[in-house]
Parts: C-alpha cells; structure tokens; sequence
C-alpha cells in the first residue's frame, strides 16, 4: 500500500496549511500590535495634556498642594528638585510615577484608596481599587522647579476588543489555516482523478493490447494534453509493434524460402550423389547463400536506420556518389547540372543510389538515366529507365518493406523487396523525401548543403 505522506494531495495540503498559517499568522501578529500601538499612543496623548495642563497650572503661581482642586480626573505625581512627593493623586504610598515614557503598575497597598473620597482627588477611573497599569510622560514646570509626572489608563474597551481580536485570531488562524489545507487536499484529489485513470489504464495495458486508449477528460487543460500525448505515443507504440512484428514475419519468410531450397538442393545431392553434379549443385547453392547474404545484409541496415543515433555527418559532393556508384555500369547515362553537397553518410548515399540503380537497371529495356541537380535550395537525384513502368496505385506503396509488384514476384528478378525500402529509411536519415513520379521515375530530394 502506497504511503499517502508521499503522495501529491499530502505534500499539497500540508503546504498550503503551512503557507496559510505564516500568511494569515504573519496578518493577525501585525493586525493585533498595530491596534494595541495606536491604543497606547492614544493613553500618552492624553497623559501628555494633562501633564501640560499640570505644567501650566504651575506656571501660573498654583502650589502643589492646590492641584488637587485644580485638577480633576487625572493622575499625576509632582516632585521637587530634592526627588520628594510634594503632590500626588491619588495618594501614593511607597510607590511613585517616577518613569518617562513607559508603563507604571500601582498595586493598591501602593496608593490610599481613601483618599477617593478626600480633598477632591478622586479620578474616576474604572479599575482604581484594582491593579492601575500607566502610560506615564515628564514634564517639567517652566520655571523647572518641579518634575511633574501624569498616567493614564489604556481605554477599558479598546483594551477588551483588541484582547478578543487577539483571542479569536490566535485560535481562528489554525482553524482557517486547517480549512485552506483539507480544501486543498479536496481540490488537488478532484483534479488528479483523471490522472489516476490515466495511471490505471496505462497499467492495464500489454503489449498485445496497444490498441486500446487513455480516457480523455476534455477539461482543456495540463490533464487533458497529458492524456492526448499518452493517446499519441501510445498510437506510436501500436504502429511500431505492428510493424515491427508485420516486419519480422515477412523477414521470417523472405529467410525461410532460400534456406528451404538450400536444405533442397543438400538433401537430394547427399541422397543422390552419383546422380548430380556436384559442381552445380554447389553453384545453386552459393547462389543461395548469397541471396541469404544479401538479404540479412539488408535487414540489419534497416535495422540501424530504424534505431540510429546521431551520426557524424560530412559534406558529401551528391554527383561524386552518383559517379562512383555508376562506373563501369554498360547502359547508363548522368547528367549533372550543379555541383549539389549535401551532408550525409557517404557510404550510406551510395546505397541508396545503388539500390535505385539497380532497380533501374533490373525493368529498364535498353537505357537507365541519372541526373544530379539542385533546386530552390535542394541537391535533387533522379532515376530513369525506359521499363514498363510502376502503376499509379502503387507509387506509395512500392516503397514498404518486403513489397514486390506483380510481376517482379519471381526471386531472381524481384529481389527480396527491401531495396525501395532502404531508400526510403536512407533518404528520411538525411532529412529528405524520395518518391515515384511519372511512371518510372525515382526522385530523391536532399537538403542542399550551403556553402559559404
């Protein structure tokens, strides 16, 4: 059983509830200290007017002790030079606002909770028996006899709704997070269940069932193309089986007949061997190794040209080959217009025009024509005989491995019918096309080689 820690849903959701709880985490921490930072900006706004407020009262000629008419609702400390609490509300004991700009808890054992109720210094702050935590500022008197230091209380219900905020966030974020990755999970599980079917038919199939297709969600999109590509290589693989295996019984015949009469031709000459010639007996059957000979010769060069690798191409001069290939050859005319190169395998370009001559020179009555000639940028060989000709139905055709026409079918005349074939693989190596046109006329086209 597959482990599902391996699979794509898995290693898809944990990311995305990873991703979504940094993003989301990342949000939430900033969200919650920027509204606790304008709640504490706001507490020293106000300590610092009500520290000015005490400043000016000072100034003024006010004494210490008068501040606790003068001001109402605020807390504040006023110290002399010496450091002593010569004014302070409410009353502090062992305790003082002695801080710039920062927080200050009074417990209250640390201020006189009677003194709400005396000579007017009562601020009514909610939270005053309890526990006071103070934004507190300094400022000094003009005349700077005095340090006055003034608090304020963080507002009660900002301080609440950012205390909520945080909680629901801090349990909220998870919960959202988890959510973003189980939908992921559902998401990628759904996208991928064409891909499954994909997998599962794809695993079903042999090699004797190539026929048979992937399923095709038609969604348009990565799946889809998936699928069509699957579809085309599997159409691939059909048609290089079948022709692989079509291939490999004709071939399996083609060998069988020579070897058949080879076996013949021992057999009744070891049966019999006062009654045979023995010279030509043994003549035939040379005859017959050589046609064995010749026709492996040509399975195995198909069977490179079916599996070749990059080879190390040469410029190669087209009418060089041609003029090779035909020397000594009785009844056969070239005409080279052009100088075409090409770049190819050498020995490979003379097989193919070996082979095209040969077959030429196999129908033709009295005449076989070669012409070398480059056109609109291709080095183009053609190969002419004057022979009965190739029917229309078959000018396709006559190019297939193992095809022999009509009346070609005799073993001696025909040949073993790899011949056109191996011009086709050759000429398609090189990148070029060969065909029949007219009744008799083999065309090669070639890339011409552009020399500079």
């Amino acid at each position: 059983m597959p482990d599902f820690r391996r699979s794509t849903r898995f290693r898809v959701a944990v990311t995305a509830f990873a991703a979504s709880a940094v993003a989301l985490g990342a949000v939430s921490v900033w969200f919650v200290l920027q509204a606790q930072s304008r709640l504490e900006n706001a507490a020293t706004q106000l300590a610092d007017a009500h520290a000015d407020a005490i400043v000016q009262l000072l100034n003024t000629g006010a004494r210490p002790g008068d501040l606790a008419l003068l001001v109402r609702d605020s807390i504040y400390e006023v110290k002399d030079k010496q450091g002593a609490s010569v004014a302070s509300c409410p009353v502090l004991r062992e305790a003082t606002l002695a801080a710039y700009d920062t927080e200050v808890t009074l417990r209250p054992y640390q201020y006189d909770r009677s003194a709400r109720a005396s000579v007017g210094c009562a601020p009514e702050l909610r939270g005053l028996d309890d526990d006071l935590t103070l934004h507190v500022v300094h400022a000094y008197s003009g005349d700077s006899k005095y340090d006055v230091y003034a608090g304020v209380q963080l507002d009660p219900e900002g301080q609440a709704a950012v205390d909520s905020v945080r909680t629901v966030l801090t349990a909220g974020v998870p919960a959202v997070a988890l959510l973003i990755g189980v939908i992921a999970w559902l998401a990628v599980r759904r996208s991928l269940r064409p891909v499954e079917a994909i997998r599962g038919e794809v695993a079903e199939i042999g090699a004797h069932d190539l026929g048979r297709r992937v399923p095709d969600p038609r969604t348009g999109d990565e799946i889809a193309r998936l699928a069509g590509t699957m579809n085309t290589m599997l159409a691939r693989l059909d048609e290089a089986v079948t022709r692989q295996s079509r291939f490999a019984s004709d071939a399996s015949h083609e060998l069988r007949t020579p070897l058949a009469s080879l076996r013949t031709q021992l057999e009744v000459l070891l049966a019999h061997p006062d009654r045979l010639d023995w010279q030509h007996a043994c003549e035939n059957a040379l005859l017959d190794v050589t046609r064995l000979q010749d026709l492996v010769a040509d399975l195995v060069l198909l069977g490179k040209l079916d599996h070749a690798g990059p080879d190390r191409l040469e410029p190669v001069a087209l009418s060089e080959v041609v003029s090779a290939v035909v020397a000594g050859r009785s009844g056969v005319e070239v005409e080279v217009t052009g100088t075409p190169s090409v770049r190819g395998h050498r020995s490979r370009l003379e097989r193919l025009v070996r082979n095209l001559v040969d077959n030429a020179q196999r129908h033709a009555v009295s005449r076989v024509a070669v012409t070398v000639s480059a056109v609109d940028g291709q080095a183009v060989l053609t190969v002419d005989d004057d022979g009965p000709g190739i029917p229309e139905a078959d000018r396709e055709r006559v190019f297939d491995r193992f095809v022999r026409l009509d009346d070609a079918r005799d073993r001696d005349e025909g040949g073993s019918g790899l011949g056109l074939a191996i011009v086709a693989d050759i000429a398609r190596a090189h990148d070029g096309t060969a065909a029949v046109e007219g009744r008799s006329r083999f065309v090669v086209r070639l890339p011409e080689l552009k020399t500079s």
